[in-house]
């Protein structure tokens, strides 16, 4: 019996044990849901959409602690003004002066952008906006439209809308916009709350000046002037951006002597060791300025070491780059032979040693044949073709009809535009202002063309123009 009693009370107290372990495992609160929703405004001074407003001054409150974080560059005051507001924030409060005197009769706009925030979670209130009029009615003016990038036909969303009231050819250069509105990643614009009249549209980047004082900024202009009311919305036509004159490089600072290789040396440019047979030439490349001294003293030849009279070499005008020109056999081997003396430098010194390089032409199997087909173009307007690798046109291939055909096509991806060649030139031109000349569109294909060696490449595309 007392065996008996001592095993119950031996399981009695392991059961013990295991509950108190069990319990003391204590597994803390959670604390909820994370706050995923944006601050709200729950109460303004003035009032959102208040009319008569007198006071310069405004207070925003909100349901949550915030913020106001990069407000340059997202606050857009509308009209513009003079001077930016003075913003401040402080728990929930978000505080505004206005550093102009308010216009009669006028209403005015504040966008936030994403600017607003709330504390904690730094949710955005995105393109929180707030609304009020110096006279006795809001004006519900309003213009949507789009632009594009007139030679590529992308956009760009750092440009800028502008408004002009003043319908002079000059404002735009001279004098601040009325209104301005940013462009979305789509193109797309859209003007709320403006005065009825008449307004001269125009684009630009969204800097400081916001005038078109620099004829390498990127630049459009509606024909018409364009006619507000308060009743009905108007949809602005498509404007085509351009640049009326090219950046000037800024010329590289020439090497100082220390830095400099004091060996003359030279480069192949070859495509992973071989000839590209779609290029007739064959750079050689120095290091720094050269003079030919040795007409002969640079000599391609076939395998046999016979030279192949039917090449043509010349020094460019850099006299840095020399090229052979010669019709390449595809899958050829050829060795080109370089004179330790063919070149000097300014200061004579000649190459190290003389050298004999040997090469192999690209196969055909290493390129692939092209048809694209193009429904919806429009050959009235004189298509051309370009062709993108990278971020530089390759090739402009004017277009007499539908179907495009090349047997041999250097594999990659490229992506395709149409460009309307107005003048059939060949080439884009840009638009001018002064002469009141729209930029030439081109129409970007959206679909990329990826080219496979060795392979028949069929793509077929619609436009829409």
């Amino acid at each position: 019996m007392k065996k008996l009693l001592t095993q119950i009370a031996f399981v009695y107290g392991l059961f013990v044990m295991v509950w108190c372990s069990s319990c003391a495992n204590i597994i803390p609160p959670s604390g909820g849901p994370r706050d995923s929703l944006p601050p709200m405004l729950v109460l303004a001074q003035p009032k959102d959409s208040a009319l008569n407003v007198k006071s310069n001054k405004i207070q925003l409150t909100f349901n949550e602690f915030v913020e106001v974080k990069d407000i340059q560059q997202n606050l857009v005051v509308l009209p513009n003004p003079k001077n930016q507001p003075v913003i401040d924030y402080k728990l929930h409060n978000v505080y505004i002066r206005l550093k102009d005197s308010l216009e009669p009769n006028t209403t005015y706009t504040l966008q936030f952008g994403n600017a607003l925030r709330d504390v904690n979670e730094s949710n955005i209130a995105r393109n929180f906006s707030y609304v009020f009029a110096t006279g006795n009615r809001l004006h519900n003016g309003r213009l949507t439209g789009s632009v594009q990038l007139a030679q590529t036909g992308k956009t760009d969303s750092t440009l800028i809308a502008v408004l002009h009231a003043n319908l002079n050819d000059t404002a735009i250069q001279k004098i601040r916009p009325r209104y301005y509105a940013k462009l979305n990643g789509k193109g797309l614009y859209e003007f709320v709350h403006l005065m009825p009249g008449q307004y001269r549209l125009f684009v630009l980047p969204n800097d400081y000046s916001k005038k078109y004082d620099d004829s390498t900024k990127l630049f459009a202009f509606a024909d018409s002037t364009i006619n507000i009311s308060d009743e009905l919305p108007q949809q602005a036509p498509v404007l085509y951006a351009y640049q009326e004159a090219k950046k000037k490089d800024n010329p590289t600072t020439a090497r100082t002597k220390s830095t400099e290789e004091k060996q003359l040396k030279y480069s192949l440019q070859l495509d992973n060791g071989q000839q590209d047979i779609l290029k007739p030439e064959l750079a050689m490349v120095f290091n720094r300025k050269v003079q030919w001294t040795d007409t002969l003293g640079i000599v391609l030849c076939d395998t046999l070491y016979r030279p192949l009279s039917n090449s043509r070499w010349t020094l460019d005008s850099t006299r840095t780059t020399f090229t052979v020109q010669h019709a390449w056999k595809a899958g050829g081997v050829y060795k080109l032979i370089v004179s330790k003396k063919a070149v000097t430098d300014t200061l004579k010194n000649t190459l190290a040693k003389t050298d004999t390089v040997s090469f192999t032409a690209k196969k055909e199997s290493d390129y692939g044949s092209v048809q694209l087909n193009f429904k919806g173009l429009a050959l009235d307007k004189h298509p051309v073709l370009c062709i993108i690798e990278g971020d530089k046109l390759k090739e402009a291939i004017p277009l007499s009809q539908t179907r495009f055909y090349r047997k041999l096509f250097k594999p990659g991806d490229y992506e395709l535009s149409i460009l309307y060649d107005a003048n059939k030139n060949g080439v884009w031109d840009a638009g001018q202002f002064r002469s009141k000349r729209q930029p030439e569109k081109v129409t970007a294909i959206p679909q990329k063309l990826t080219v496979k060696a060795n392979w028949d490449n069929e793509v077929d595309y619609e436009l829409t123009n």
